[in-house]
């Protein structure tokens, strides 16, 4: 109880310089309203600088095609040459102003934030296994037994290898192992490092749509691709009555057919709708701080306590939420799997 009373009071006091700073700029605006959905769209969007603090940006190298010329341009956001410019009603997109004043997108290969949490991951991920693996061949798995952080890491991927994978892929689960440990540790990951709003974290990956359907397309290629004949059969001439499969329309093939693209579509939007809406709450809390301060000190004191017990349940939730969604997509895409592996059954 003490710790806990111990935390409480912690943040409570690291947040008053936030909170004094929030009144001092509403003093000098002249009380002028906080825009918080322009703010929260601004921090779940992607950006072409890392924001650490207050003015302070890591700059991140800009790689662009003109459309004009088909020169590529590197560079950083400072030195952005003048044809091209950032587009305020597309998300802060990199757009390229033409000779008769047209406005087009060129191609951008850019190092984003997104990019740049997505690279940070996967080297966390290569330390992370190569220590574990590091330990293994320095100790005997049946005398000595793995303890604190080998220990966990080892509990968990022995988890999802036994209870999802081999339950739910079945025969072939050596196959398809090493891609679904992959994607239920990166997910982790990165839902637990967006979470952390200093940097290297606080870049919201899992909430950007094309991660998640990058994710959801290499399930259904792999679903596809390795489905085995019984699994197609199924789908094209299953066995139900002559006249659900082809007169006079083939409903059931359809269906089918559908599914294929509906499932890993629900895999990508369920990941991406939770993420996203979990940090748009954490950060409209947030913006209640700076909100309060504004209306007063009254106010400010009273909204304060709400936002701050809010933002500790939200983020408390959040943990929690990070390891859902990482469990179920992993879970979801073995099954997925195995259901494109069925057995030929003998009538």
């Amino acid at each position: 109880m003490k710790r806990i009373k111990s935390v409480f009071l912690f943040l409570v006091f690291a947040l008053l310089p936030m909170q004094f700073l929030a009144a001092e700029k509403g003093d000098e605006a002249g009380a002028k309203e906080i825009d918080i959905p322009e703010l929260v769209l601004e921090h779940l969007s992607d950006a072409y600088e890392w924001h650490i603090a207050g003015d302070v940006a890591i700059p991140l190298p800009i790689i662009v095609r003109s459309q004009q010329t088909g020169e590529w341009y590197f560079g950083t956001e400072k030195n952005l040459p003048e044809n091209f410019y950032f587009a305020a009603d597309h998300h802060g997109k990199i757009y390229e102003r033409m000779a008769d004043d047209s406005e087009v997108r060129p191609i951008d290969l850019s190092f984003t934030k997104s990019v740049a949490q997505i690279w940070i991951v996967v080297i966390l991920l290569i330390v992370i296994f190569m220590s574990c693996a590091h330990w293994y061949n320095k100790h005997d798995e049946k005398s000595d037994a793995p303890k604190g952080f080998v220990g966990m890491m080892e509990m968990l991927v022995m988890t999802i290898y036994d209870d999802v994978i081999k339950a739910c892929v079945g025969e072939q689960h050596k196959r398809f192992a090493p891609y679904l440990l992959t994607v239920f540790f990166f997910i982790l990951l990165t839902n637990l490092l967006g979470l952390i709003p200093l940097f290297p974290g606080g870049a919201n990956v899992t909430g950007n749509i094309n991660v998640t359907f990058f994710f959801a397309l290499c399930t259904m290629l792999l679903v596809n691709i390795f489905g085995n004949k019984e699994y197609w059969k199924e789908i094209f001439w299953p066995e139900v009555p002559l006249f659900l499969k082809a007169y006079p329309a083939p409903l059931i093939p359809v269906i089918e057919v559908v599914g294929i693209i509906t499932k890993p579509f629900a895999l990508m939007v369920r990941l991406f709708a939770n993420m996203m809406a979990g940090h748009a709450i954490i950060l409209s809390f947030t913006c209640v701080i700076f909100l309060g301060w504004t209306m007063g000190v009254g106010m400010g004191i009273g909204l304060n306590a709400f936002s701050i017990l809010m933002l500790l349940f939200m983020n408390l939730v959040e943990v929690l939420v990070a390891f859902i969604q990482a469990y179920v997509f992993t879970l979801l895409s073995a099954v997925f799997i195995g259901l494109a592996h069925p057995q030929h059954h003998a009538e």
